[in-house]
């Protein structure tokens, strides 16, 4: 299976970077991918490798931070029998062994200064020169490189060669941080409850509370901490529903917990935090808890989300016409969106700290939804 269809999510930007990795992996180029850590980056490299034409070669992944210095010109070249101490062997480094593919290096603005003179001549020539060889080795691979660090710092600050970015940068790919798409919680949880469950357990839910909290929460390590936290759940308590209020506090994120206790709702849109602290009945079931959570009292664009994360747990009969997703998906965050200006009285950045995206973000948001700032 490709990895393209693991990369989950119904909002404009993961539908736009799946448009992206399939118009340009047919191609060699090389490509960086930027993004927070925690984002997929390796799992983006991954999905265009499986939609190339090389797809039937190797896909070789190589942490540059994680490799000591000394080391990492034989990991990434190879070595000759003794060529130093402890090379006992012959051995081939990961661009021969990504021969015909695609070679991953991920944390590319780690890569020491001296190897990234060396990686530019291979990327340049095709060719590289094994420690010890006398003679060059011509190599047919697809590089992607990643990094989650700003680049261009990196190149103000002297660590990163400039002309190295140009030669990696030809297809740039960006991936939006988890709090920049949050309408993709609900469908992410639900793949992910699905991933670890055991086969005689039944994936875990979250109670329409919870999930409130879930799209508060910043998600400072990205899909990867989101990923982590439902197994934790899972591995606890296997097929139950989970009501974060009722989960020991040693278990919930540190700014989760804020959220829980009403400490930091001024922080975060009130349509999403709203019946945190709503008293529900134990005994009703998800569909009447719903209805007792959407009253009048409610304001309108917390009963989209509602309703949306009340049918995706099964909360509500599923519409026999069905439901057009990533409408439904867009009414939300363009819900959002006016309610938090609203509550900033039409100040974008206020606004931006409310949705806890950044500021640019956010007025492309406004602006696609034809919105203004005072609304």
């Amino acid at each position: 299976m490709s990895k393209l269809t693991a990369i989950v999510g119904s909002s404009p930007e993961m539908e736009e970077l799946r448009g992206l990795i399939k118009a340009i992996a047919p191609s060699d180029s090389t490509t960086l991918i930027t993004g927070e850590s925690g984002t997929g980056k390796e799992l983006v490299a991954q999905a265009i490798h499986d939609c190339s034409l090389r797809k039937r070669g190797p896909f070789i992944p190589i942490n540059c931070g994680a490799i000591p210095k000394d080391l990492l010109e034989s990991e990434l070249f190879g070595h000759r029998k003794g060529s130093f101490t402890g090379a006992i062997s012959d051995r081939k480094g990961r661009f021969q062994l990504a021969d015909g593919g695609t070679l991953f290096l991920d944390e590319i603005g780690d890569m020491p200064m001296d190897l990234q003179v060396k990686l530019l001549r291979v990327l340049q020539e095709r060719t590289i020169d094994p420690v010890g060889a006398v003679n060059s080795i011509s190599i047919d691979v697809r590089v992607v490189a990643a990094t989650h660090q700003n680049i261009h710092q990196l190149i103000d600050d002297g660590s990163f060669r400039e002309d190295l970015y140009y030669r990696l940068n030809v297809i740039p790919i960006e991936i939006r941080a988890l709090s920049d798409r949050r309408i993709d919680i609900p469908e992410l949880f639900q793949e992910f409850a699905a991933q670890v469950a055991t086969p005689e357990k039944r994936p875990i839910g979250l109670s329409i509370e919870s999930m409130e909290v879930f799209l508060a929460y910043h998600w400072p390590g990205n899909v990867r901490e989101l990923f982590n936290l439902i197994q934790r759940f899972t591995t606890l308590y296997p097929s139950q529903e989970i009501n974060l209020q009722k989960i020991p506090v040693s278990l919930i994120p540190q700014g989760m917990r804020s959220l829980l206790t009403g400490s930091n709702t001024n922080e975060v849109p009130s349509a999403l935090v709203a019946s945190v602290d709503t008293p529900i009945d134990e005994g009703l079931s998800p569909a009447d808890a719903l209805r007792s959570v959407t009253s009048d009292e409610v304001m309108e664009p917390f009963n989209h989300i509602q309703s949306v994360i009340a049918l995706a747990q099964g909360g509500v009969d599923f519409p026999e016409e069905g439901v057009q997703l990533k409408e439904r998906m867009l009414e939300i965050e363009r819900s959002l969106i006016k309610e938090a200006l609203l509550r900033s009285e039409g100040n974008v950045s206020k606004s931006a700290r409310l949705l806890s995206v950044q500021r640019t973000t956010l007025i492309e948001k406004i602006n696609k939804f034809g919105l203004s700032e005072t609304e």
